[in-house]
């Protein structure tokens, strides 16, 4: 049974800095495409940064290109979202997500809320 548990959310003031941390187990997270995804209060849960359905590249948000970093250690089983410069409109719960190589991602944590106040 695959699990996530995420880690790292808080309140920051805006341009400030966060990193998130999932651990994976249950998988080897190098086997496995691995992403972020974030849902704000009346919004729907939207694809942040993480690998392309083919595993072989790293996709990001639009709105996040620049400022935020995703990567991973596969000796720990560790994916990381480095957020650089954060904004208000980057509040929400962040979520670690897992799926197999070609297939939706369809493991999710428990999720990790970040508040960004102006």
């Amino acid at each position: 049974q695959v699990q996530l548990v995420e880690s790292g959310g808080g309140l920051v003031q805006a341009g400030a800095s966060l990193t998130l941390s999932c651990a994976a187990s249950g998988h080897t997270v190098r086997t496995v495409r691995m992403g972020w995804f974030r849902q704000a209060p009346g919004k729907e849960r939207e694809f942040v940064a993480g690998d392309t359905w083919s595993g072989e590249n790293i996709s990001y948000l639009d709105s996040v290109k620049g400022r935020f970093t995703v990567s991973r250690d596969d000796a720990k089983n560790m994916v990381y979202l480095q957020m650089n410069s954060l904004k208000p409109e980057d509040t929400a719960n962040y979520y670690c997500a897992a799926g197999r190589i070609y297939f939706p991602y369809d493991t999710w944590g428990q999720g990790t809320q970040v508040i960004v106040s102006s």
